[in-house]
């Protein structure tokens, strides 16, 4: 059996082809966060100012600007992280006067983040700014380092000096070290610095009790969208496929019918192409039917349904499915098809060479993930097939969770209660 060389070469280029791009992604989203990170530490400042000249009262009427200032840039931070596949949605701003911005408890998450991304995020951001210029710098230091003063300082770390050329390689040998750590730490770092606005700039729904309302409100009216395309869906393929197969093998029949008086030799070939014709018409009632609700879900359940989908996935795919009891069966049914179309897109988009299925049941909810190596960027608002993802668990007042920055990797979570 013979091999082919040049595969091994294009999957190495193409791996580090991948990581550089990780790398890069992960420069570009700390650079970003440590300009809003900046700005944090000035709103912070403001903030203390007010809070202090309010104790004598002469800052209460800076407390709506105040609220306002954190509001416009925790929605900035919301924006800049939509870019890199985390789903915040922005908020109104605050009630005007005093009472009002002490009253929102979003606000007040918003603070926390401010402190969290204006210490941790700008250090981590710091990093992210001066780490190109040290790699390049001690890269090229074999190049330039005799145009240097004498004894100068050879690593950007400030250790060390150089006297030869040898000496000088193994300066450019660690700014190999740096590039390394770019492509292989920065995204953690750039994953690190965005955790406070993860965990704290999601709207909190359960106090703000009209975004509630108006989130249900939508939803419901995306489950009806939902459920009419469905509808649309099942109708298309029955008129289309199943309805004109069985109107053939109705004229079929009735020429074998004339036949078997006129040409009665004729009438078994007939009588054979309406059996093929109804054969393929039963093939696809039977598909329209495992669409609506597939079977396998009754026969084997959904762990059993969600390994299945994992060895058929034409991405190399590890499933690690911990489902020990059952769902409402539309909900096990939404989980099924979310797995489906998200292995599909997996498939088709993200140039992935392996993916991970896992799904868990916890306290009553349902979570279903799939990870992928590909090369990133989707994004939840922009996609047909995350569009109808989004459409599916909303009408189960789930959570579509999606984070896929440049250059991979993209984890898709899905939670849904497991209820009737």
């Amino acid at each position: 059996m013979s091999t082919d060389p040049a595969r091994p070469r294009s999957s190495l280029r193409s791996a580090i082809g991948r990581a550089a791009r990780r790398g890069w992604a992960g420069v570009e989203q700390l650079v970003g966060g440590f300009g809003t990170a900046a700005a944090a530490l000035a709103v912070l400042a403001f903030v203390v100012v007010t809070a202090v000249t309010s104790l004598v009262g002469v800052g209460l009427l800076a407390v709506p600007a105040a609220a306002r200032t954190v509001r416009a840039l925790a929605n900035r931070e919301r924006h800049r992280l939509a870019r890199y596949g985390v789903d915040l949605p922005d908020l109104a701003p605050p009630a005007p006067g005093v009472r009002g911005a002490l009253a929102d408890r979003s606000l007040r998450r918003e603070l926390g983040w401010a402190v969290g991304h204006g210490t941790l995020g700008f250090v981590l951001g710091l990093l992210g700014v001066l780490l190109p210029f040290i790699a390049v710098r001690d890269l090229t230091f074999v190049l330039y380092w005799r145009l240097l003063p004498a004894d100068p300082t050879a690593t950007s770390i400030g250790v060390g000096t150089v006297h030869s050329t040898l000496g000088a390689l193994w300066v450019s040998l660690l700014g190999v070290g740096w590039v390394a750590v770019i492509v292989g730490v920065v995204p953690n770092m750039a994953r690190l610095q965005s955790w406070p606005a993860r965990k704290l700039l999601v709207p909190d729904a359960s106090v703000d009790l009209s975004m509630r309302v108006a989130e249900l409100t939508s939803t419901r009216a995306a489950a009806l969208d939902a459920h009419a395309v469905e509808l649309r869906r099942i109708e298309r393929a029955l008129h289309d496929g199943s309805q004109n197969r069985l109107v053939a093998v109705n004229v079929l029949l009735g020429a074998a019918r004339r036949a078997l008086v006129r040409h009665p030799d004729e009438a078994e070939a007939i009588l054979a192409r309406a059996q093929d014709a109804a054969e393929t018409a039963l093939a696809d009632l039977r598909a329209v039917a495992r669409s609506i609700l597939p079977p396998v879900l009754a026969d084997r359940g959904l762990a059993g349904a969600l390994t299945g989908l994992a060895s058929a996935s034409p991405v190399p795919c590890e499933a690690e499915i911990d489902v020990a009891g059952r769902c409402a069966a539309s909900v096990e049914a939404t989980a099924y098809f979310v797995a489906a179309e998200a292995l599909t897109n997996v498939a088709k988009h993200s140039g992935a060479r392996s993916a991970r299925l896992t799904a868990t049941l916890r306290g009553g909810t349902l979570r279903v993930e799939v990870t992928d190596d590909g090369h990133g960027g989707a994004d939840a608002r922009h996609g047909s097939g995350l569009d109808g993802i989004r459409r599916r668990i909303e009408a189960y007042d789930g959570v579509l969770r999606l984070d896929s920055p440049k250059g991979g990797p993209t984890i898709l979570a899905v939670e849904l209660p497991c209820g009737s």
